[in-house]
């Protein structure tokens, strides 16, 4: 653990609270992905499957139950408690686009050839990509609300500062997982238009709006 991963981990904590507290207090998923939020609970379901057989601290095992109940508590708010309030619409991303490559992938670029490291693997190269049906739902509306940008950005940001702990660790520790290094610089990469936007519209106290 260092300060860089802890900074992550509070950012991807930050990113899932301020989802939940928008739907919840707006009693509406408007604008939000239900697509993207079905990737990343399937991300979640297959990185934490050694969560009762692996033990490695009560940090650890405590994030991975939250980052499982909290990623399945959205889909289930946004496709019941809720559905009526779903933009079916604009959520029209194709994600068997996204699985079925990233499946085959993760069968032949792997660290081992077993079970739980394949479904591993899997987590990782879905994750990298899991945000795109949220972007493509923001490329054809036009725009994203303040707090929906708020969310995306403390999301690209965990990825981000997890970027710059796995330098730390090479340097440091001489750590180097080349599949969640390329994973997460191709994820952070797709969030590099979000992030110009977001600085020059949202924090200035403009909605995010995609140029014409």
């Amino acid at each position: 653990m260092n300060v860089f991963r802890l900074v992550g981990d509070l950012s991807h904590l930050l990113a899932i609270i301020i989802l939940l507290l928008k739907i919840w207090k707006t009693r509406s998923c408007a604008g939000v992905s239900g697509k993207s939020q079905i990737l990343f609970s399937l991300v979640f379901i297959t990185r934490y499957l050694d969560l009762f057989t692996n033990f490695i601290s009560v940090y650890n095992s405590v994030m991975k139950i939250i980052y499982l109940l909290t990623s399945l508590g959205t889909v289930y708010l946004m496709y019941f408690k809720f559905k009526a309030t779903y933009d079916s619409n604009h959520d029209t991303f194709r994600i068997e686009f996204l699985v079925v490559p990233v499946g085959g992938l993760s069968f032949l670029v792997n660290h081992d050839f077993t079970p739980l490291e394949i479904l591993w693997t899997f987590s990782i190269y879905l994750e990298s990509v899991a945000i795109l049906p949220q972007l493509f739902m923001i490329s054809k509306t036009g725009e994203a609300e303040t707090i929906t940008s708020h969310y995306l950005f403390a999301l690209g940001s965990y990825r981000a500062l997890y970027i710059i702990n796995w330098v730390y660790r090479y340097y440091t520790e001489g750590f180097f997982d080349l599949i969640a290094i390329v994973a997460g610089c191709v994820q952070t990469i797709l969030y590099c238009d979000f992030f110009y936007l977001y600085i020059t519209k949202v924090l200035k106290g403009k909605q995010l709006k995609l140029p014409a």
